[in-house]
């Protein structure tokens, strides 16, 4: 774990809001110089805490309106499988995240798609063609209560 001074740590949440601020806005807000806020902020990219910039789109003005949780046992734990299972799901577009998890679930995924029938042929085509999955359990989403990218920094 990186330590982060409080500077530092301004600096990310100000970009977590809003990271098309320009160097010199951000500089003005955290109180200092152009240059130094730049080379504070290049060295966040380089060390890799900042990993990324990117547009959030809201899923449903571009005609995503189901959101699902599926929750995947497989059948084989071998580390082949769960290798084989990770690149594979990893190429459908309609998974936004996957993660690998401990307890009695193997997989946890976010996937967004149209709408049921799109769910029903990714669920059918795509996630069933996977080898090695058990039992699957698919929890939509009937409304986002909260809903943030930010990594809160205390």
């Amino acid at each position: 774990m990186v330590k982060l001074d409080h500077i530092n740590r301004r600096i990310i949440r100000i970009l977590q809001e809003n990271s098309s601020i320009t160097n010199s806005d951000l500089s003005r807000e955290i109180g200092l110089a152009a240059a130094t806020t730049l080379e504070r902020v290049k060295k966040l990219e380089i060390s890799g805490i900042i990993k990324n910039y990117v547009a959030l789109v809201d899923q449903k003005k571009v005609g995503k309106s189901i959101t699902a949780f599926v929750e995947i046992s497989m059948i084989n734990h071998s580390a082949a499988s769960i290798k084989k299972f990770s690149k594979e799901i990893a190429a459908f577009a309609e998974v936004l995240e996957c993660h690998h998890l401990a307890g009695d679930k193997d997989f946890l995924l976010k996937v967004v798609t149209e709408n049921i029938e799109s769910y029903r042929i990714f669920a059918l085509d795509k996630l069933a063609s996977i080898p090695g999955i058990g039992h699957v359990c698919t929890l939509f989403t009937l409304d986002t209560i909260k809903y943030s990218t930010a990594i809160p920094l205390e």
